[in-house]
């Protein structure tokens, strides 16, 4: 199911504002038990702090490395994203007749890059556990939707109890093809052309690990805050 506005061009301020907006479209999740808000670094942690801050939901990060072919890095030959989760485009591995040993090496890179990103985000806190949990994945806009795909396939082994994509804009066919691989995706715009993330936005800095880790912190505080108060 997509909830959107097909063909829209409304341009936001900054991400924490289409943040605001876009958890207003995810207020049937308010306050409702087993929602984590998973935010994909760095530009979609701003967006996703304003909606876990909105639903009182726990902000975590989910992060998707692009496993790219041995020689051609450009060329994905599939992904790889927090938690160990892993996708493998088949058709690329058997044209390019890949080794399952390049294959392993490529990937064994990528998850020490992950682990890094995570230590430098979340420092030695374990991420949330997600098996039977409702997951909202957020990122700042979508273009061709090839990362997030590949985060999804991979958060589906998981367990999650159910995959909700929410973000505030992409081209119409990009929602189209992720709308059949999680069970409900949420996004506020849907314009033609699209061209690029940051052509929606009047304001699109390049976003430094330091202010992901701010804003992370920040949001963990105030879970805190939340579960403290809501004890009897």
């Amino acid at each position: 199911m997509i909830n959107g506005l097909l063909h829209g061009g409304r341009i936001f301020a900054d991400r924490r504002v289409a943040g605001h907006e876009l958890a207003q479209a995810l207020s049937g999740f308010r306050d409702v038990a087993d929602v984590v808000v998973l935010a994909l670094p760095r530009g979609g942690v701003p967006v996703a702090y304003e909606i876990a801050d909105f639903l009182g939901a726990p902000l975590d990060v989910f992060i998707v490395r692009k496993l790219g072919v041995p020689g051609q890095p450009e060329y994905a030959m599939g992904a790889i994203a927090s938690g160990g989760g892993r996708v493998v485009n088949e058709e690329v591995v058997d044209a390019l007749r890949i080794d399952p040993a390049a294959i392993e090496a490529v990937a064994n890179r990528e998850a020490r890059e992950i682990l890094r990103r995570e230590q430098a985000y979340r420092g030695n806190r374990p991420p949330i556990n997600l098996s039977g949990k409702i997951v909202i994945v957020v990122d700042d806009g979508m273009a061709t939707g090839s990362t997030m795909l590949a985060g999804v396939r991979a958060l589906r082994q998981m367990s999650p109890a159910r995959i909700v994509l929410a973000v505030p804009h992409a081209p119409p066919d990009t929602c189209e093809m992720l709308s059949r691989e999680v069970d409900e995706l949420v996004c506020l715009e849907m314009p033609e052309p699209y061209i690029a993330v940051g052509r929606w936005y009047e304001e699109f800095p390049q976003l430094e690990d330091a202010q992901v880790t701010e804003l992370l912190e920040d949001a963990r505080e105030a879970q805190q805050r939340r579960t403290t108060t809501a004890k009897p």
